[in-house]
């Protein structure tokens, strides 16, 4: 079991993100995840700054842990070619610690530039396909040309280029996606504790890493931990088909507003009992996924960093 740490960047500024992904580092984390966001999902987290920078910057500043994004959309405010060139620098600087991940996006990002976000998922999917499509294109070096349906490249080459290229992880949470990640990523990126988008990317001849976020706040009692989720994450128990559709914060805070804090302890693990940490992560391991993301809604980064050290790695990496 491999176990990652969850960088915010709707809820932290980019410095503090990096001072986080050294702590982590330092507290035995495998990898740092760090999301791609324009908005933050709601105004009171007040932050979204430019990942791909902040990426550069912890590249420099760690030494072994990993780096993942979680997840890049790279079809809309995002050309592939962009992200291939992104991915393929960050992949030198970091000396082969980075994963990119990716997946079809969220309205509440993708809708501030061009054409604006695609109303239906099958053209998301569509988009995603020519996407990873062109970045495996250009890794594989030269000049190179795509025609698609969607999305063009013309007369484009990634000058500076790994060896190997990073793995693609794709995000999935019914089977289309989950075939997606199979033919044309290296790895199963999901949200969720089902292990029917695990049997999906293995139905589909998906072999690859399996990771998954788990849902968590720490501190000294479980009342504090829950009402700092119901502050600045409760988005998250809106659930996907309205995580992907909600174009602004404005509009997360009006679909929130009667989310209570039963609904929170129901999704997070919430408090200082180690225990209900490990059952939370253990209902992903059940289900197949053997990447575990620790995502902290609490309100002490620093405190859960540390309780991790002393109460949760090991029973974790047992699971």
């Amino acid at each position: 079991m491999r176990i990652g740490y969850k960088l915010a960047t709707e809820a932290f500024g980019p410095a503090e993100l990096v001072r986080q992904a050294v702590l982590a580092e330092r507290a035995g984390f495998d990898f740092v995840e760090i999301s791609d966001h324009f908005h933050p999902w709601l105004d009171n987290q007040g932050h979204s700054p430019f990942t791909w920078t902040v990426l550069g910057s912890i590249a420099a500043r760690t030494e072994s842990i990993g780096l993942a994004t979680g997840v890049t959309c790279p079809t809309v405010r995002y050309h592939p070619a962009i992200i291939a060139q992104a991915a393929a620098t960050l992949a030198l600087l970091c000396e082969g610690r980075f994963v990119l991940g990716v997946g079809s996006g969220e309205r509440l990002n993708e809708h501030v530039v061009g054409p604006g976000f695609p109303q239906d998922v099958r053209t998301r999917h569509e988009l995603l396909r020519e996407a990873l499509d062109i970045i495996r294109l250009l890794w594989s070096g030269g000049y190179r040309s795509y025609e698609g349906r969607h999305l063009r490249v013309d007369d484009a080459r990634i000058f500076d280029l790994p060896d190997r290229p990073p793995p693609i992880a794709v995000a999935a949470s019914g089977p289309s996606s989950a075939r997606i990640a199979a033919e044309l990523g290296d790895a199963l990126f999901a949200t969720e504790a089902k292990p029917e988008i695990v049997r999906h990317y293995r139905d589909a001849g998906g072999a690859g890493p399996r990771y998954a976020e788990v849902s968590v706040a720490w501190a000294a009692d479980e009342h504090t931990a829950a009402r700092a989720v119901l502050e600045t994450t409760r988005w998250s128990v809106t659930g996907w088909k309205v995580m992907s559709e909600l174009p602004n914060p404005v509009n997360f805070e009006a679909a929130t507003a009667t989310v209570r804090e039963e609904d929170i302890l129901r999704k997070f693990a919430c408090g200082p009992d180690p225990a209900r940490f490990v059952d939370a992560a253990r209902s992903y391991a059940d289900a197949g996924f053997d990447h575990l993301v620790l995502m902290n809604a609490g309100p002490d980064p620093d405190g859960f960093l540390d309780f991790y050290t002393r109460e949760l790695d090991g029973p974790l990496r047992r699971l």
